[in-house]
């Protein structure tokens, strides 16, 4: 299977589930594989006391709570799994990441094939063992973490029965400064631990997923909405949908290129022997019986003659017939 595109609609539909579905719609004319939600209760994820982070406050009404605004941008678990029916009846999978206990168990009604755990909670055990009790395959965000918290992490999922998890890299910022994004600690993560290991992109643009493809990324995610000018606090890091598609055929485009790794000559360059190397000819003309030397041979194209890496074996040998000047050399 090749990269696994997810096109994390987030929050984007900014609590209408017609956006929603829209979201869907364009991600599967991008060409992704995947479109992610976010399932939340808001009052069992962040308390009356929370802080906006600053590029949320930058996006939204700052003088609005976290709670407030997360209650705003989410949807109930119906429309969920409204929503859930609906990629499946135009042929894209649904995926969401829970931020509760409540949203875990939710998902799980919903027999998701794989489960996605934010970098927020990389650090929540109760929620770790719930994932882990699920024993699905995990896919799991880890920015802000050291490699500690991510072996800790690891530990729970893995003695709590879950199946494969997947690391992805990420820089919790939006959007992610590309100095800030250090794609070399991707192998780090799969070097350390010997798991499949992805990229969550937060930087502007393409260019930091497809070259987390080229390093070896399996699974890359990327942030996308039908408007960057809307109000939330991610529309201004996503992708548009005319993006997004980009974005899709230059991974795909980097998976050909990155090819099967051996050196071998290809069916489309083969044709292109002849034209592009060189055989032996005569430098001008040469009389039969005459030494060939330095003087009277050369190399040109086309390259369907003797080679040139023949040169010493034919130097010093004689003509067994006249050649015209440009004649390839006949041994």
């Amino acid at each position: 299977m090749g990269v696994l595109i997810i096109a994390e609609a987030g929050v984007n539909h900014n609590g209408s589930l017609t956006m929603a579905k829209e979201l869907a719609a364009a991600a599967l004319a991008a060409g992704a594989d995947v479109v992610k939600y976010q399932t939340a209760v808001p009052e069992l994820v962040i308390s009356r006391f929370a802080e906006k982070a600053e590029y949320q406050k930058a996006q939204t009404d700052a003088g609005e709570s976290q709670l407030e605004m997360i209650r705003r941008l989410h949807f109930g678990f119906d429309a969920h799994r409204e929503l859930k029916a609906y990629c499946g009846e135009i042929g894209i999978e649904y995926l969401s990441t829970p931020f509760d206990l409540a949203s875990v168990d939710f998902l799980a009604s919903l027999d998701l094939p794989v489960y996605k755990v934010p970098s927020g909670e990389i650090t929540n055990l109760p929620y770790l063992e719930r994932i882990a009790a699920l024993k699905k395959p995990v896919i799991l965000s880890t920015g802000m973490s050291t490699l500690p918290e991510i072996e800790d992490a690891l530990s729970v999922l893995e003695n709590g029965g879950a199946g494969e998890v997947t690391l992805l890299h990420c820089n919790t910022e939006y959007p992610t400064p590309f100095a800030d994004a250090n794609l070399r600690a991707m192998l780090d993560l799969k070097e350390h631990f010997g798991c499949p290991v992805g990229y969550s992109d937060h930087t502007p643009g393409w260019e930091a997923a497809v070259a987390a493809v080229a390093l070896g990324a399996c699974v890359i995610e990327k942030h996308f909405t039908l408007d960057k000018t809307l109000e939330g606090p991610d529309h201004k890091a996503s992708l548009e949908p005319d993006e997004l598609a980009a974005l899709v055929r230059a991974v795909r485009n980097t998976e050909l290129a990155l090819g099967d790794g051996r050196k071998h000559v290809t069916p489309s360059e083969a044709k292109n022997k002849s034209v592009a190397r060189k055989s032996i000819v005569a430098k001008r003309r040469i009389a039969a019986g005459e030494v060939f030397t330095e003087e009277n041979i050369t190399t040109k194209r086309p390259g369907d003659g003797v080679s040139p890496m023949r040169w010493h074996e034919v130097l010093g040998t004689k003509a067994r017939r006249a050649f015209d000047e440009d004649e390839k050399i006949e041994l």
